[in-house]
């Protein structure tokens, strides 16, 4: 049980972090372009990380051929990201704009579960999920309109 509380406390602060660099990049964005927005946001990431990877005594870095070509080329859905970042944060505000961010993942995570994608465990789709995207993508509308 302690071990499911500290995994979605740790969802709950990657989704915090998302909810804050989704607005700083957009309004970079609006400053600097969606592309170079997208690139400063990619070059401190990979700075950042390679300061974890030393800390973390490099993992299994070395085995990074043996990755899938669509886990190597998994950067794109970033720049993809910010590039829509830059205009619907502008357009439609912070809230909505990552409310619709939150409908596209789930929708997507539904997607990947149902179908077992990518080596995630294959779990089923049943009414309460339906359910819930469906008062989701309601609230994302309400937003909206």
């Amino acid at each position: 049980m302690l071990g499911t509380i500290a995994t979605v406390f740790a969802g709950i602060i990657g989704d915090i972090a998302v909810g804050i660099q989704s607005p700083i990049a957009g309004s970079m964005s609006q400053r600097i372009g969606g592309s170079a927005s997208s690139f400063v946001v990619h070059v401190s990431g990979a700075v950042f990380s390679g300061i974890v990877l030393v800390l973390r005594g490099g993992e299994q870095l070395r085995n990074w051929k043996s990755l899938s070509w669509y886990m190597l080329a998994s950067g794109v859905f970033g720049v993809i990201l910010y590039l829509t970042l830059s205009r619907t944060l502008s357009r439609l505000g912070a809230d909505t704009a990552i409310a619709l961010i939150i409908v596209g993942q789930l929708l997507v995570g539904m997607l990947i579960d149902q179908l077992g994608l990518f080596g995630v465990v294959q779990r089923s789709m049943d009414l309460t999920k339906v359910l819930a995207a469906v008062l989701l993508m309601l609230g994302s509308y309400l937003m909206v309109r």
